[in-house]
């Protein structure tokens, strides 16, 4: 599956592959954009638009609660969390950031399933827009990669 000289994937076809992806509200303008990149890029890996379940959240604390619900039903191959966090004058920032994180990890170890986190999480806003695009193609190859290599694992 993967290349011998630079360890990378040979191919990243998505034919067949059920993803779910959970998309905060907050900063809708950035996980918009984050969306947009990831399903395109999803869909000319080979991923049908059927095959893709794609809900909302208010905000980034909220995203783990609703990849638990999607990962229980047990019919998806992966998960992408995408939401973005910027930095504001408290602590809020890491608290958002760091539960977040911690709630994506627990449900993808719980169930067993690859989850791409793309929550951004920025000192400026400037700093998310230059990423908004190319984190949610990445997002995409992330949760395309890791399916396989569970199922391959198996």
């Amino acid at each position: 599956m993967f290349g011998a000289e630079q360890g990378k994937p040979e191919n990243l076809d998505a034919s067949g592959l059920r993803i779910g992806i959970v998309q905060a509200r907050f900063n809708e303008s950035i996980t918009n954009a984050l969306a947009d990149a990831c399903i395109g890029e999803l869909q000319s890996l080979g991923v049908k638009p059927g095959d893709i379940t794609h809900v909302f959240v208010p905000g980034a604390l909220e995203i783990p609660l609703a990849l638990q619900a999607m990962a229980d039903k047990g019919r998806l191959d992966a998960l992408v969390a995408l939401g973005c966090v910027i930095r504001g004058e408290t602590y809020h920032f890491e608290l958002v950031a760091n539960e977040s994180a911690a709630g994506i990890t627990r449900v993808g170890l719980d169930f067993k399933l690859p989850i791409a986190n793309v929550i951004l999480t920025t000192d400026t806003l400037g700093q998310a827009l230059a990423r908004q695009t190319d984190k949610g193609v990445e997002a995409a190859r992330v949760v395309v990669e890791m399916a396989r290599l569970v199922r391959q694992l198996g």
